[in-house]
């Protein structure tokens, strides 16, 4: 009988497998089915409340919702011809159809949603601003079917977005949306898709890639989920609103029927910050020349910001970052405007389908535009903007204010006065552009810092188009 001697290091990796094995036999199935005890609680307490219930789609198995991802009938025409013109074998493409289905679809937990979700939005919200909701169309969006699909489109101004309209709207449902490839870091990129969203490769040209995004936006559309689309793509890079991106509404409205039982609504959104959080980093994205940031760059910067937030809130020299609102308008009924217009999406030639896409497109920014708050901020660096190199009393930045303030109730413009006193509005704007050191003063008189214009124009520019028309 000889001993057997076994190193200390494989003894060591012996018992934390055996401890793993363990953990997944007797903890982890327990701790899904307390998950999944706790969402089904919470979503007999919430459906109660929600105006718009949680569809069936959204509480059906994320492998479920894959697996008809993977084997719809498109999917796998589009997956038949990959392999085809690329000369690859069916299995190949077919591993790649499955990476890209577990990449898309979300698992919606209604407990992470409304208890984990809405806690940690309307903490990071409140916390950061004085969070708003101006104008809203109550007629209109009381008009709104129950049984509809609802998509709110909304410019893009911020990350916050995303917080901000899932945070204002968890009362009357559940948004899913579009995530880009920029959270798709652990653990956040669980948390978003607990929370119904769903990661897009926005630049991607992989038509088979494509065509699966697509046939998930059809299904989850068909299937009731309210959603919140960007149809600008991306953050604006300048402040002014971007020409919208027709992809996504095209996968929306290609397969309306307008004698369905659903009806498709559409419901503008504007949104507004005294501050955006990324703002300096946007604007370096418009030069050229300067080198992009890397990933790891992008993140050591971002700590950094946290950080010196931080410090600030510790000294007690820290300030919210003013007023973020949101403005709700008229919804736009899809079977409305195709009667309206006799036409119907799902027979329309490819060319003349995507002109009519772009006519509806044209037609939801717009409304999204006149949408878009007025805020102190905005409105005090709308004067400086539009009073280069002169420097002003505060008299006179108050004048003008008044004079732009004039124009745009004029123009049609939602403005929002915050304690409906116009002196003290203007009053925070100068001085959040002075902590922010975008504003110089001397002698009591208020001029642009050279060094920060284009910051200044960049706040100007939010607002610049509701006095265009």
């Amino acid at each position: 009988m000889s001993t057997i001697t076994l190193p200390l290091w494989l003894v060591v990796l012996a018992g934390v497998l055996a401890l793993i094995g363990l953990l997944d036999r007797l903890f982890v199935p327990s701790a899904r089915w307390f998950i999944r005890n706790r969402a089904n609680k919470v979503l007999d307490e919430v459906g109660s409340r929600l105006r718009i219930e949680i569809r069936p789609f959204q509480q059906t198995r994320r492998q479920v919702l894959i697996d008809r991802l993977l084997y719809d009938e498109k999917v796998q025409h589009a997956a038949a011809a990959f392999a085809r013109d690329n000369k690859m074998p069916r299995e190949v493409v077919m591993a790649q159809l499955t990476g890209y289905a577990r990449e898309i679809v979300p698992a919606f937990n209604a407990y992470f949603y409304f208890r984990v979700g809405y806690w940690l939005g309307r903490k990071i919200a409140r916390l950061l601003y004085r969070v708003r909701v101006g104008y809203t169309d109550n007629d209109g969006l009381a008009r709104v079917p129950a049984s509809a699909t609802v998509v709110f489109v909304m410019n893009h101004r911020s990350n916050m977005d995303y917080i901000l309209a899932a945070y204002l709207v968890a009362d009357q449902a559940a948004l899913s949306y579009a995530v880009g490839e920029w959270a798709r870091i652990w653990p956040l990129q669980q948390l978003i898709r607990s929370m119904g969203a769903y990661f897009v490769r926005r630049n991607s040209r992989n038509e088979l890639y494509r065509k699966v995004i697509e046939r998930y936006i059809v299904m989850a559309t068909e299937g009731g989920v309210t959603q919140a689309v960007y149809p600008e793509g991306g953050l604006t890079r300048d402040g002014k609103m971007r020409a919208p991106k027709l992809g996504v509404l095209d996968y929306m409205v290609r397969g309306f029927n307008p004698e369905g039982e659903r009806d498709l609504v559409f419901i503008p959104l504007g949104v507004n910050y005294d501050r955006t959080l990324e703002d300096r980093t946007l604007l370096l994205a418009l030069d050229e020349n300067k080198k992009k940031t890397g990933s790891l760059k992008a993140a050591w910067n971002t700590l950094a910001f946290c950080a010196n937030q931080a410090m600030l809130m510790i000294r007690s020299e820290w300030h919210r970052f003013g007023y973020a609102c949101v403005n709700f308008g008229t919804p736009v009924s899809m079977r409305e405007f195709v009667r309206a217009r006799g036409i119907d999406f799902g027979k329309l030639p490819k060319e003349e389908r995507y002109a009519r896409i772009a006519e509806l497109g044209s037609l939801l920014m717009q409304s999204v535009g006149t949408l878009i708050p007025v805020l102190p901020v905005p409105l005090v660096a709308l004067v400086f903007e539009r009073n280069p190199g002169r420097a002003l009393s505060e008299l006179e930045i108050k004048s003008e204010v008044e004079v732009l303030i004039g124009r745009l109730e004029t123009a049609g413009a939602h403005i929002y006065i915050p304690r409906r006193d116009r002196d003290y509005a203007i009053t925070t704007g100068l001085r959040m552009m002075l902590l922010r050191h975008m504003v110089e003063e001397r002698d009591g008189l208020y001029a642009t810092d050279p060094a920060e214009a284009v910051l200044v124009r960049y706040y100007a520019n939010s607002i610049a188009h509701l006095l265009q028309k």
